[in-house]
């Protein structure tokens, strides 16, 4: 199975502009629209400008649309991995276990508890060289979502798309978290292995504590982040497309408070850290500098070395679509209009 991936995907985000080029068309039909009409009756107006055509200038802004779509994406460079090796490195095994219960989408930390955490995961996954990651989410339960891995363009991706839908059962099960990540590291020395959980600390379906002291005899460092506010904040939700807070079975706004006790606990039943998250530090790197002092070992991986370019497909299309809209006029062809084999109008 070949691995494909964009080697610049940044140049992606440029594929948003394009509903708004679509809009500022529209406006722009409509408005031409408008301005034959005040000129009189339009069945009358077009009559007297047979060769205007008003579906023309749209079929070849659908092929500009098009070339410039497969510009973009030629850009991005699409490539599909061709050579696989096995490669070993020394660093360390990360896993991250992150909060997606509907209290991390409180916005007491900017723009919520859960997308800020999603961004600093994002710029650690940038400054990795060696060390392995793997990500895991967990409300009422816990789910692996990337396995242990050095493809940091795959966990970017698998990153994205994380949101508290994905995990069925709300609740907030640190231990379970940490029983999972204990079992997904790779089998041996647990010296260089260690977790990182990024929760509010609210939980409410087991034994966190527990579980971190289990994992701690397993050699596994357990670090802990803090994010959300002690004093409580009410969680948004959307209803009927506005916005409305979580509220109770009585009908009481539900109000969710960072719980540091027992992230401390956590983290000191191994060794590790505890860590507050602002709004202007997650603190992330604080926690990864602490991570990189821990002793290395060789990591072994079976990873795509080289990769083949596929942007060809997405030029070739480009240069057909504009080529296309080179010879497709905005005003009818009365010569062909005349041509009985013709029967639709062009």
């Amino acid at each position: 199975m070949q691995l494909f991936r964009f080697a610049h995907p940044d140049f992606l985000y440029l594929l948003l502009l394009l509903p708004a080029v679509i809009l500022l068309f529209i406006l722009n039909e409509i408005r031409k629209r408008n301005a034959l009409k005040r000129l009189g009756d339009v069945t009358l107006v077009s009559g007297l400008v047979p060769e205007m055509s008003g579906i023309r200038p749209v079929i070849k802004f659908i092929l500009q649309l098009i070339a410039v779509s497969s510009g973009i994406i030629m850009l991005s460079r699409p490539q599909f991995g061709s050579k696989i090796e096995d490669v070993k490195k020394q660093g360390v095994e990360v896993i991250i276990a992150l909060d997606v219960s509907n209290s991390m989408l409180a916005e007491d930390i900017q723009p919520d508890r859960l997308t800020r955490a999603k961004q600093a995961i994002t710029r650690l996954v940038d400054d990795l060289d060696n060390d392995k990651i793997g990500l895991i989410v967990f409300a009422g339960d816990a789910y692996i979502q990337i396995p242990i891995t050095t493809d940091y363009i795959s966990a970017k991706m698998f990153l994205s798309a994380i949101n508290p839908n994905m995990v069925p059962k709300q609740g907030t099960a640190i231990g379970a978290a940490i029983n999972l990540g204990a079992r997904s590291f790779s089998p041996g020395d647990g010296k260089s292995k260690a977790m990182i959980i990024i929760t509010d600390g609210e939980n409410h379906e087991d034994d966190p504590v527990k579980e971190a002291e289990e994992a701690a005899k397993a050699g596994i460092v357990i670090h802990t982040i803090g994010i959300g506010s002690t004093d409580g904040v009410p969680i948004p939700l959307l209803n009927n497309g506005k916005k409305d807070y979580l509220k109770d079975v009585n009908g009481n706004t539900v109000v969710t408070k960072l719980d540091e006790e027992i992230l401390k606990k956590i983290a000191l039943s191994t060794n590790g850290n505890y860590v507050r998250a602002s709004n202007s530090n997650i603190g992330l790197d604080e926690i990864y500098a602490q991570i990189k002092k821990m002793k290395k070992q060789d990591l072994e991986s079976t990873m795509y070395t080289e990769y083949n370019d596929q942007f060809q497909i997405f030029a070739a299309l480009a240069i057909l679509m504009l080529f296309a809209d080179f010879i497709i006029m905005e005003r009818k062809n009365r010569r062909l209009a005349n041509i009985r084999l013709f029967k639709f109008k062009v």
